[in-house]
């Protein structure tokens, strides 16, 4: 009988002790990360519905790192690398997240749902009733991708990677992970990782920015009675359904994310109440947690390591200060146009984290006035703010797949 070693019964800790020193202190790292994430969510300084799958599958999918044939390490999550037929059939049958891997992320499916469910929440009456004032803001809280895209060749990563990383600028994580998906499938995984997880910060960092650029006085504008009528649930469904199409006719490529976003506005408008109650709550929320289930995953240490990690954090946080920079000039734009009417807090809720950022802009003016009502407002420059992110990483994609 083969003498049995100890560590062949413990092989999470024997693949440990047996990796190099690099992947063994990265593995333990991530699995602290992933504790934290956890934490961080609980405690709802970070998006829970995100943060705590992401968590938990990072931290797991570290420590359950086994050996498999030929001494090969590996795990039972999923295989990202898999790329022939026989491959992925393989990987099919073994991984129990190879499924959702492979017929929701690597063609984007994933990021749609999250569309259609983000859609169907979506009262785009808030645009409409404030277009102008609203893409404005919206246009200049994507200052930061336009940013980052040089400033990312600059630093040494080509230009599809590079435009790639900026997308992290507009805000919207499912847009990162579909542009990531197209531009650099590579490095979507630490791309979209990095994104989602600058993302949870932007409510517990974003308000010190506001106060840092904004002074109380301003905060506290009570923003005068709009003189905007009603918007009829026929007007927004004609709205998305001539949006959606100019759109897709304009940017073929972001096309899928256009559907998926407006026919959840169509649904919410046209009194579908079945498909409204299934995408905004078991797709949305479904979606949502494979997505940060299978991104935690993801996140094993020979995957993740990458010496790029370091330029997309570096990257990654510059985009989403620059965004936010953007949406608070415009806001200011505002401020001295209407004559000192306009709260410039409305223009952090540009950055496209929707609803997030227009919350952040509420909570942070109630603070300074609690009679401020400006949520009518920061919702119409949000909404716009995701329709104005998908336009610019179509305009990426299809610039470089021109060259």
């Amino acid at each position: 009988m083969t003498q049995l070693h100890i560590l062949d019964l413990f092989q999470g800790i024997a693949t440990l002790a047996a990796a190099e020193p690099t992947i063994l202190f990265g593995r333990i790292f991530l699995m602290m990360l992933g504790l934290l994430l956890i934490y961080l969510g609980q405690k709802g300084i970070l998006e829970a519905l995100l943060m705590i799958p992401m968590g938990l599958g990072m931290a797991t999918v570290n420590a359950g790192v086994l050996f498999l044939q030929a001494g090969k390490m590996g795990t039972l999550f999923l295989d990202p690398l898999a790329s022939s037929t026989d491959q992925v059939v393989s990987q099919l049958q073994i991984n129990w997240l190879q499924p959702i891997y492979t017929l929701t992320f690597s063609n984007g499916l994933i990021a749609c749902l999250v569309f259609l469910g983000i859609g169907s929440l979506l009262d785009v009456g808030y645009v409409m009733q404030r277009p102008f004032r609203s893409m404005f803001l919206a246009i200049c809280g994507e200052v930061g991708t336009l940013i980052a895209f040089p400033l990312g060749v600059w630093m040494g990563l080509p230009l599809n990677e590079a435009a790639a990383t900026a997308t992290i600028g507009g805000a919207d994580g499912p847009m990162v992970l579909f542009a990531s998906l197209i531009l650099a499938p590579e490095i979507f995984v630490p791309i979209t990782v990095v994104g989602y997880l600058y993302l949870g910060l932007t409510y517990g960092g974003y308000p010190y920015l506001i106060k840092a650029i904004v002074p109380k006085r301003l905060r506290a504008i009570q923003m005068p009675p709009d003189d905007t009528k009603p918007i009829s649930a026929g007007e927004k469904m004609i709205f998305a359904v001539v949006t959606c199409l100019l759109l897709s006719l304009l940017f073929p490529v972001a096309a899928p994310l256009f559907l998926a976003l407006f026919l959840g506005v169509i649904v919410r408008e046209s009194g579908l109440n079945y498909f409204y109650d299934l995408f905004s709550n078991q797709i949305l929320y479904g979606a949502t947690f494979f997505l940060g289930l299978v991104l935690g995953v993801l996140c094993e240490a020979n995957t993740i390591l990458d010496p790029k990690v370091l330029i997309l954090l570096v990257i990654g946080i510059l985009a989403l200060i620059f965004s936010a920079l953007g949406g608070l000039f415009g806001g200011y734009v505002l401020y001295w146009l209407s004559g000192g009417k306009y709260n410039p807090v409305i223009g952090i809720a540009a950055v496209s984290c929707v609803p997030t950022t227009s919350k952040v802009a509420q909570k942070v003016v109630t603070a300074a006035n609690r009679n401020a009502i400006i949520l009518p407002h920061a919702l119409g420059a949000n909404i716009s703010g995701v329709i104005t992110s998908a336009v610019f990483a179509a305009v990426l994609i299809s610039m470089l797949r021109a060259g």
